[in-house]
């Protein structure tokens, strides 16, 4: 049995998507569109003021300050508007905290890298299953100056998080480190400051159920006309009735609409967003709900008619059909993708690959998508892979978790079902067992194509690795010994099969037959007899 091999989890279904969101971009004129910024920089400064206020209080925050917090921003907004705030600002704090949960979760991880490491001989080789000494006095010391700096990080953010203390920037970190660049960035400062407004304006509203269209806040009437609840403070800007603020143009929602119309026809509850692109000075509103809980479709049911098992990598998904018993059935398709540019662009390279993947699974006939179950959090440590560079950018570049979860929302729109299977070993075991048997002159099979392979046969129940090898040109044994399939539920079929003592063969056990005796017959080896006596039976065994 092969030491170190870790146990295979068992597949399962992914759930389906538990909301929805749709964008569409808003026809605004120039006095609409200062209106919008105005109302937007008051609650986005009400906002900034009030995620202060929740950091300050930390871990001793309570409902009461809660309720105190919203009484404040009352009076200076609308208790809509103040509730709206007071949540938004309370999900950023727990988005913090859990960020910084991650943060040390990576600082340990590097941390026992590099005390492992450094409680090496220098130059000793490492193995697969954990890295080995480092190369050079050098790197050692280095190194032991490195584990000072990892160790005083990740104390510091231990006690931030005991604390309660958390770090946030409204408008993004990232952004605001860039005024201090604009030559590096290409921006000018007023460019910068146009994003800078745009990213921390506050135009946002949670829907209610029971309420006139889902949405007191903000609201989107059936025929498309959205109107805003003014604060207070800008209540004379209001051109419709009620303190509201109204735009001329309609919203439509080209994608979901029918879905869109039904639910606030009903009056139930649709959150939205007012943003502004400042690079090109559009306005755009999106509209967002929970959906029913859709039923999780058994395992068994879902791969009745096989899988189509696909292969996520930096540049293209590797997908192939496999039918129930395994087997691959036509060619392997690529798509492609570039994950390179900015996020909009990325997500919109995923987005149109899945959308060809799931046409393609639709016109195969199968009911389910295979894919592994990818998680880099702990593996994107610079400790962990040292000069792999690389390797590196590729992990902390591939959005896996994103591929995912979109991968999941637009399957239910084509009815299909996602399946998550273990990774382990299926990019070794797909290239070791299945990429030699399927190239053919006219098709070169890549290690990806067999990797999908793999991720197929794990989500179907069945092992990977192929224990049977193909049959010989006669009946005899001199080539090796055949070894027998693994049936499904056999324990242990992923793993290498234990040495068992005797003769390799399938003939009847020793002392039996017409061979029974002479052991270098029976074998067709040159080594001696066991015994040498023997007895023959009476009677043949059979006729």
């Amino acid at each position: 049995m092969v030491v170190g091999l870790r146990a295979v989890a068992a597949s399962f279904v992914v759930p389906g998507p538990s909301g929805v969101a749709v964008r569409t971009r808003l026809r605004v004129s120039a006095v609409e569109a200062g209106v919008l910024r105005e109302v937007g920089g008051l609650l986005g400064s009400l906002a900034s003021g009030d995620l202060a206020v929740r950091c300050r209080d930390g871990l001793a925050h309570d409902g009461e300050r809660w309720a105190v917090r919203k009484r404040a921003l009352t009076g200076r907004s609308s208790s809509r508007w103040a509730g709206a705030i007071t949540k938004a600002t309370h999900d950023q704090w727990a988005l913090a905290r859990r960020g910084m949960a991650a943060y040390i979760r990576g600082l340990e991880a590097g941390v026992a890298v590099v005390r492992h490491r450094l409680s090496l001989p220098v130059g000793e080789k490492g193995t697969k299953g954990a890295p080995g000494g480092y190369r050079s006095r050098r790197e050692w010391h280095a190194k032991s100056r490195r584990l000072t700096v990892l160790e005083a990080r990740r104390d510091r953010a231990v006690s931030d998080w005991r604390a309660g203390r958390v770090r946030v920037v409204r408008g993004g970190r990232r952004l605001a480190n860039t005024r201090h660049h604009l030559p590096e960035a290409q921006l000018s400062e007023g460019r910068w400051r146009g994003r800078w407004d745009a990213a921390r304006m506050f135009l946002s509203a949670d829907g209610e159920t029971g309420k006139r269209y889902g949405n007191e806040t903000i609201r989107i009437t059936p025929d498309g006309h959205l109107s805003v609840k003014l604060p207070t403070p800008l209540a004379h800007l209001a051109n419709a009735p009620h303190g509201r603020f109204a735009l001329a143009e309609a919203a439509v929602f080209p994608h979901r609409g029918e879905e869109w119309a039904d639910r606030i026809a009903g009056n139930r509850a649709v959150a939205y967003t007012l943003h502004h692109d400042p690079d090109r000075d559009r306005w755009y509103v999106t509209a967002s709900w929970q959906r029913k809980e859709i039923p999780v479709l058994p395992l068994d049911a879902a791969l009745a008619a096989g899988c189509i098992g696909v292969d996520m990598n930096d540049d293209h998904l590797a997908a192939w059909q496999l039918d129930p018993h395994g087997n691959p059935v036509g060619e392997p398709h690529r798509f492609f993708y570039d994950l390179t540019g900015t996020a909009p662009h990325r997500d919109a390279q995923i987005r149109h690959a899945l959308t060809r993947l799931l046409h393609w699974a639709r016109q195969c006939g199968v009911k389910a998508i295979a894919v592994e179950d990818l998680d880099f959090s702990t593996e994107k440590t610079r400790e962990k892979h040292g000069r792999r560079k690389r390797f590196r950018r590729l992990i902390s570049r591939f959005p896996t978790a994103r591929l995912r979860a979109r991968l999941v929302s637009m399957a239910a729109e084509h009815d299909l079902t996602v399946i998550a299977v273990d990774p382990a070993y299926t990019s070794r075991w797909g290239a070791q067992h299945w990429q030699k048997p399927l190239t053919t002159p006219t098709r070169k099979t890549t290690r990806h194509d067999a990797a999908s392979i793999a991720i197929g046969r794990r989500a179907l129940g069945h092992p990977v690795r192929r224990r049977t090898a193909p049959p010989h040109d006669d009946q005899s044994d001199r080539r090796g010994h055949r070894t027998a399939q693994a049936g499904p539920d056999a324990r242990g079929r992923e793993e290498t099969r234990p040495r068992v003592p005797g003769p390799r063969t399938r003939c009847d056990g020793t002392r039996r037959g017409a061979n029974a005796g002479d052991q270098c017959a029976q074998n067709r080896s040159g080594h001696t007899a066991e015994h040498e006596s023997w007895h023959q039976d009476s009677l043949p065994l059979s006729l």
